[in-house]
């Protein structure tokens, strides 16, 4: 086995990533089996070529015991008959060339830090994959029910693309190319969560403290530095980086000049505690005009999650005190039941306690047939409504585009391509994947999907990317991970007490008020400003103006949303005009 990386690349135009395949496989007329010679390699982190197979990677795969492995170890393992992919952990893509069978198999990581898209033309004999979707778009065609979906889900979850005939792989997915270049996905790894718990609490307590500290020493690298909002992820990531490496304890945070947005203050409170060398920037509505033209069409879809913009300026800022590499929080709620939604659907649950005879022959009979004006009978009616509705879909409840008609948003001839039940059914399948789940570790498995794998890291992967900052996820490590499968709901999520089994773990590590604080991260008050500063709000209603040209969005829901914005609540309307006025300057962008 010989190693050959250096002569086979070729140079890659766009800024640099924390990690880039780019693959192509071309038959040639007459050739019935792909091999070496029809494989591409235009960017890889590493590439291994053995007798058998070529191995392919992007990013920083590892096996239990082999934190730092060699390429002929890594050929070893991939390529054992006992290989399962479960067993590679870290932050990778890995593909394997088998130059006997032609065939070609790829696996996404558990929560695919790196982004996988790929294409098979049409009527050819060519198939690309690359973590850039602009590696590979080649005039791609605009899809209808992606637009929708992004309009629903603020982002285009996995599989899909916005264009019809390119496709992106989910989270631990392996994706198959047979020697007629024919491809097909499937889920490799589902977790199971453990329902009745099996070691001590105290125990696990020590488990958990040793595997945060050996996730974030794995993550570390030279010329380091932390994101750092103040709350329990980046707090705790920040300051396992102060311990382990005091040479390299710096961090990152962004603030806003608006009421119930600016979290410095507990930044501070962390630097403070850990010694930490705390790096401000406070974002300004000058700064977000200035920016938006430049991040949201480096998106290779649309992207409405306006947390980017502070990404940005972090990582922005970052790089100008010449950080190589940022660790992020990103995780932590999602592993260890963070999020409030978690706690509010087992209010909703408790209904479902209640006697049958009793939901369906007295409540429901009284308090569904009339609307009240009493408060405390019309929140009971609400209640009712809701916990009737079931999950995934009562997470859905306040989005925007279930409140709604949809026909009275998108214009008729764009519904005609739409399957209006496509987003509720993607969480469903998710929903339901995990086997003996919770209602808890359901929601979690969902969040690692659509909050996590097609939004969250999107967000972060972009904004270091675009400032050519490498970014890594110690909350994602795969012992973590494992670690927290194992935990109980009880333990999780202690009544309404969010993430108590985490809080008890590092109580008198972490700073009391970071223990106690409430989630909300590096959020954008982007509606508030809206009203404050002119230029913004003009740059929004001129974009709004040009999306209604487009034959997407009926022009009369874009004036009542302006309408709304300013007349109602401007944060919660805010949020629907971002989505929009994204939207429109991605699509000006890159297809005028």
């Amino acid at each position: 086995m010989a190693t050959d990386a250096q002569h086979t690349l070729k140079s890659n135009p766009q800024p640099s990533l924390t990690s880039h395949l780019h693959l192509s496989l071309v038959l040639e007329k007459g050739e019935s089996l792909f091999g070496h010679d029809n494989l591409t390699i235009h960017a890889a982190d590493r590439i291994i070529r053995g007798e058998e197979e070529t191995i392919v990677i992007a990013g920083h795969p590892y096996f239990v015991g082999l934190n730092t492995p060699t390429d002929q170890q890594l050929y070893d393992q991939i390529t054992s008959e006992y290989f399962s992919p479960e067993a590679l952990q870290g932050s990778f893509i890995v593909a394997r060339l088998n130059n006997s069978l032609g065939t070609l198999t790829l696996y996404t990581d558990k929560f695919a830090t790196v982004p996988a898209f790929w294409h098979q033309k049409p009527h050819s004999r060519e198939c690309h994959i690359s973590s850039l979707l602009s590696d590979i778009n080649q005039d791609g065609e605009l899809s209808n029910q992606s637009l929708y979906d992004y309009v629903y889900f603020h982002m285009i979850p996995a599989p899909n693309t916005a264009y019809s005939q390119y496709q992106k792989l989910s989270a631990a997915t392996q994706l198959t190319i047979t020697s007629q270049l024919e491809g097909t996905t499937d889920t490799y790894w589902v977790p199971h969560f453990n329902l009745k718990q099996s070691t001590s609490a105290v125990a696990l307590s020590k488990e958990l403290r040793l595997a945060m500290k050996n996730a974030v020493e794995r993550c570390i690298a030279p010329n380091c530095a932390a994101f750092l909002s103040g709350g329990l992820d980046s707090s705790t990531v920040a300051g396992m980086l102060s311990e382990i490496d005091p040479s390299q304890s710096e961090a990152y945070s962004i603030g806003f000049s608006a009421e119930g947005y600016d979290e410095m203050a507990y930044a501070r409170i962390t630097a403070k505690k850990f010694g930490i060398n705390l790096h401000e920037y406070y974002v300004t509505p000058e700064d977000i005009v200035s920016a938006l033209h430049k991040v949201i069409p480096s998106f290779d879809e649309p992207f409405g999650n306006s947390s980017a913009l502070p990404a940005y300026f972090c990582s922005k800022v970052a790089k100008e005190n010449n950080v190589a590499t940022m660790l992020a929080g990103d995780g932590g709620d999602e592993l260890f039941a963070g999020n409030e939604r978690y706690a509010k659907q087992a209010v909703f649950e408790y209904y479902h306690s209640v006697p049958k005879i009793l939901r369906s022959g007295i409540f429901e009979p009284l308090l569904e047939q009339r609307e009240f004006s009493n408060r405390f009978l019309a929140k009971a009616q609400s209640y009712i409504k809701q916990a009737k509705l079931g999950l995934p879909a009562r997470l859905q409840t306040y989005n925007f585009l279930e409140r709604d008609d949809v026909t009275g948003i998108f214009t008729a001839d764009f519904l005609e391509k739409v399957d209006l039940e496509q987003p509720m059914s993607l969480q469903q399948s998710l929903y339901n994947r995990p086997i003996n789940a919770s209602m808890l570790n359901r929601m979690m498995y969902l969040d690692w999907q659509i909050t996590l794998a097609d939004n969250d890291l999107v967000k972060v992967n972009n904004a270091c990317r675009i400032n050519e900052v490498n970014v890594r996820y110690p909350m994602l490590d795969d012992e973590l991970v494992y670690l927290s499968l194992k935990i109980e709901d009880q333990l999780k999520l202690k009544g309404s007490q969010l993430r108590h089994f985490y809080k008890e773990t590092f109580k008198n590590w972490l700073p009391d008020e970071t223990i106690n604080k409430s989630k909300h991260g590096f959020g954008l008050p982007f509606g508030v400003w809206m009203e404050t500063y002119s230029p913004l709000s003009e740059l929004a209603y001129d974009s709004l103006s040009e999306l209604k040209k487009r034959n997407i969005i009926q022009p009369a829901y874009i004036d009542k949303l302006i309408k709304d914005h300013k007349e109602g609540h401007a944060a919660y309307y805010g949020e629907m005009i971002w989505v929009l006025m994204s939207l429109e300057i991605w699509l000006k962008a890159r297809h005028g």
